[in-house]
């Protein structure tokens, strides 16, 4: 863990550059709301400079810009956009990716523009502390005495693991092992080059010093904006036997959680409880989802909504399947700083500081959550109590202020510190 505020001196405004894949704003992933939301604190103590490349529609990058510049961040937005995944140039970039030595992930992303700002940027400005969120990006300055701090949203490697430990379809297995072996070989040398690596979860930390054999880790874990979501707890309106599922549409863990959600639980659910309901909100869902769910009884599926809260207020609980995944879930958060009861599978859970029946109900597995989503609608009560408890827990542990005060005293003792020997 990193050292307390009070252990180190106080040192003046420091110039923090973070780098990332995406705009980073809207916050309408997991992985934007964690970037943004640790940042937007620290902006008005320290000179933050944001690197990252554009999007197909300029529009985008102007509403982001504007937004960070509102917020006293310079934004350096270069021109090129990530490709599309779909049509044949997707599964061509698919099939050249075997010949690459970096995963499919890291390539795809990789953006030649970015990595000349970044050392633009550090061939001109003094930088205190440089944050790579996106991984890819990480090893631009090496060689460089630069101080450089990987933010670790999972362990990467661990969720290929998974995703290769539950693929049925012999080619498709291969290919996912081949990206498992892939990544955990980049994750390893990205990671030990850092001067400090940032974990979300104890787990995560625990993991990159087993696996990895990484020492200087520090965990800062994911958070909730509780003035944001308490007014959904106020005037909650909720019908017991309302399922919601929450989260970003177009990752593959997401998928395979829905999959087991609309076939398997849910049928089990309705026949217990007929007019049992699962609504899907989240962004970028693929074709292939849509037709999933069309004309499933029960189901509707709602895309890239503005605001999540609305659905938060009529769920009656919230439904967690994962049988992958790493980091921590911040639907999980939401849910909770909203009021909403749980029910989670042990993996959708992990990294969280929930128990099992006290604050939420956790599966070992999707096998078991027909019955407790079953229970949970049967005795709202119990369920509404268990809500309350996750909100107690939200509040006094997982407020961004206070995990953006974290973070600075990890930039402050990298800072302060002598640059790793690369």
């Amino acid at each position: 863990m990193p050292p307390d505020r009070t252990e180190l001196d106080q040192t003046p405004e420091m110039r923090i550059a973070i780098v990332n894949e995406g705009l980073g704003y809207p916050p309408n992933a997991g992985n934007k709301i964690r970037t943004l939301n640790l940042m937007l604190p620290l902006a008005g103590r320290h000179e933050i400079t944001y690197i990252c490349r554009g999007t197909a529609d300029p529009a985008e990058a102007a509403e982001a810009r504007a937004f960070y510049a509102a917020h006293g961040i310079r934004a350096i937005i270069t021109q090129d956009h990530a490709k599309q995944k779909r049509g044949v140039g997707f599964y061509a970039r698919l099939a050249g990716n075997l010949l690459s030595p970096l995963p499919f992930s890291i390539a795809t992303h990789n953006s030649a523009n970015v990595r000349t700002a970044v050392r633009t940027l550090a061939a001109h400005e003094h930088i205190d502390v440089w944050q790579f969120e996106a991984p890819g990006y990480a090893d631009v300055l090496h060689g460089t005495p630069a101080r450089t701090v990987v933010m670790a949203h999972n362990v990467e490697s661990l969720i290929w693991q998974r995703l290769c430990e539950t693929e049925r379809h012999p080619l498709k297995r291969l290919y996912i092992g081949h990206q498992w072996s892939k990544y955990e070989r980049f994750e390893r040398r990205i990671l030990s080059a850092a001067d400090r690596v940032v974990a979300v979860t104890d787990e995560d930390a625990a993991l990159f010093r087993t696996r990895f054999g990484i020492e200087r880790v520090d965990v800062v874990d994911n958070g909730v904006d509780l003035k944001f979501f308490s007014e959904v707890e106020r005037t909650r309106s909720a019908d017991p036997r309302s399922i919601l599922f929450l989260g970003s549409l177009d990752w593959r863990p997401n998928l395979d959680s829905l999959d087991s959600l609309v076939n398997q639980i849910l049928p089990v659910v309705r026949a217990r409880v007929p007019d049992a309901t699962l609504t899907i909100v989240g962004r970028n869902p693929p074709a292939s989802l849509a037709r999933m769910v069309r004309g499933v009884p029960g189901v509707e599926l709602h895309a890239n909504v503005p605001d999540v809260r609305p659905f938060l207020r009529r769920a009656g609980v919230m439904a967690v399947p994962l049988r992958i995944g790493g980091g921590s879930r911040l639907k999980i958060l939401e849910a909770a700083a909203s009021g909403v009861p749980v029910v989670s599978t042990r993996i959708g859970s992990e990294g969280l500081a929930f128990n099992d029946g006290t604050e939420m109900v956790i599966v070992d597995d999707v096998s078991g959550m027909a019955d407790a989503l079953v229970a949970s609608m049967r005795h709202p009560g119990l369920a509404a109590q268990r809500a309350s408890e996750a909100l107690r827990v939200v509040r006094s542990r997982y407020d961004w202020k206070g995990l953006a005060d974290r973070l600075e005293v990890v930039w402050e003792s990298v800072a302060a510190a002598a640059p790793k020997p690369r």
